[in-house]
C-alpha cells in the first residue's frame, strides 16, 4: 500500500460507511451516482449530499446531475457546485439517447465548474472530452475499465490511450472506474492512472496488496478445515468383507 502513487477514492452512498472510510489515511477523496444512492435507500438527494459535506471537508466528493436534459444538467450542476469548495459535479458523457455532453461540458467548464465526466468507454470519448475542458479547471474523466473488462476487451491499452490524451490538460485526472478486484489498482497504479475507484468491499480487501502467497495458501487450507469440522462432516467407512 505505501508504494501506491494512485489515489484511491471510496466509491458508495452509505453515510457510515463513507465516514468509515475517511478515517482511512489512504482514503483521497469519495464519488458516488443516483444508482448506489437509490441502492443505499437515499431518498432526499440533496439533504444526504449536505449531510456528507457537512461532515467531510477535506476531500473531493463527486455527486451526478440526475436529469436527462441538458439545460437542466446544467441547472442542477450550477446547484451542486455551490455545495461546496470540495464538490465535483458528475457529468454523463452522454444523455440517454446517445448524445454527446461535450457542448454542456464547455459552458461548465468555461463558468469554472469542477466536473467528474463519468460512464466513458472509448477513447473517442476522452479525446472529445479533453478539447472541450478548460486547462486551467480541475477535471476528473471517469473511464469505466471494469466495465471495458466485463466485454472480454483488455482495458489497459485504452487506459494508456486515455492517459495519453489527457497530457494536454494537466488539470485532468484519469479516473479507473469500476475495478473488479485488487489487481486493478496495482495495474492502474504501474500504468500511472491518476485515481482509481473501490467499493467498501474492496477496501477491506486492501490490506491483502502484496501478502505473502504461501500464508495466504496456508489461510485458505485451514478455513477450509475449519468449516468442515464445523458444519459436522463425515464420511460413513464400508463395511469390511
Amino acid at each position: 500500500m505505501n508504494d501506491l502513487k494512485i489515489e484511491i477514492y471510496a466509491d458508495g452512498a452509505d453515510l457510515s460507511d463513507m465516514l468509515a472510510a475517511h478515517k482511512q489515511s489512504f482514503i483521497k477523496g469519495f464519488t458516488t451516482n443516483p444508482t448506489l444512492m437509490r441502492k443505499a435507500g437515499v431518498a432526499d438527494y440533496e439533504g444526504f449530499a449536505r449531510e456528507v459535506l457537512r461532515q467531510i471537508t477535506d476531500l473531493p466528493i463527486s455527486f451526478e446531475v440526475f436529469s436527462d436534459e441538458f439545460d437542466e444538467m446544467g441547472r442542477q450542476a450550477r446547484l451542486i457546485h455551490s455545495w461546496g469548495a470540495n464538490v465535483y459535479v458528475k457529468i454523463p458523457v452522454t444523455d440517454t439517447r446517445g448524445a454527446s455532453a461535450a457542448p454542456l461540458i464547455r459552458r461548465l467548464a468555461g463558468e469554472g465548474i469542477k466536473m467528474n465526466v463519468t460512464a466513458i468507454m472509448t477513447v473517442s470519448q476522452v479525446r472529445e472530452v479533453a478539447g472541450v475542458l478548460t486547462p486551467d479547471v480541475p477535471a476528473i474523466v471517469s473511464v469505466f475499465a471494469g466495465r471495458i473488462a466485463d466485454t472480454g476487451r483488455d482495458p489497459l491499452p485504452i487506459m494508456r490511450e486515455c492517459l495519453e490524451i489527457l497530457k494536454s490538460r494537466p488539470r485532468a485526472k484519469l479516473l479507473w472506474a469500476s475495478p473488479r478486484e485488487l489487481l486493478n489498482i496495482v495495474q492502474a497504479d504501474r500504468m500511472g492512472c491518476h485515481i482509481i475507484t473501490v467499493t467498501t468491499d474492496l477496501i477491506k480487501k486492501l490490506s491483502g496488496i502484496g501478502k505473502d502467497l504461501g500464508l495466504f495458501s496456508l489461510e485458505t487450507v485451514k478455513m477450509f478445515y475449519d468449516d468442515a469440522q464445523k458444519a459436522g462432516y463425515k464420511l460413513s467407512l464400508p463395511e469390511k468383507v
